[in-house]
């Protein structure tokens, strides 16, 4: 959850950066927006897999815990 979180804060802030120094993605001060970006994109992607991860995983424990039940 912490890295969605803070994937959506880096896209934000690259983004903001982006708008407040246009024209300059060229030099390294305009790179910082595109790796907040895509640094950020990551994280959420992340995020996202570990928040799907942990579903799946409640899921299979309590399938196995209805087929113990049922034995």
């Amino acid at each position: 959850m912490g890295a969605l979180i803070g994937g959506i804060i880096a896209v934000a802030i690259g983004i903001w950066l982006w708008i407040v120094w246009p024209g300059q993605v060229i030099v390294i001060q305009g790179s910082i927006p595109l790796m907040l970006i895509g640094a950020g994109l990551l994280a959420v992607i992340a995020g996202i897999t570990s928040i799907k991860d942990s579903i799946e995983a409640k899921k299979l424990e309590k399938e196995a815990q209805q087929s113990s039940e049922q034995k």
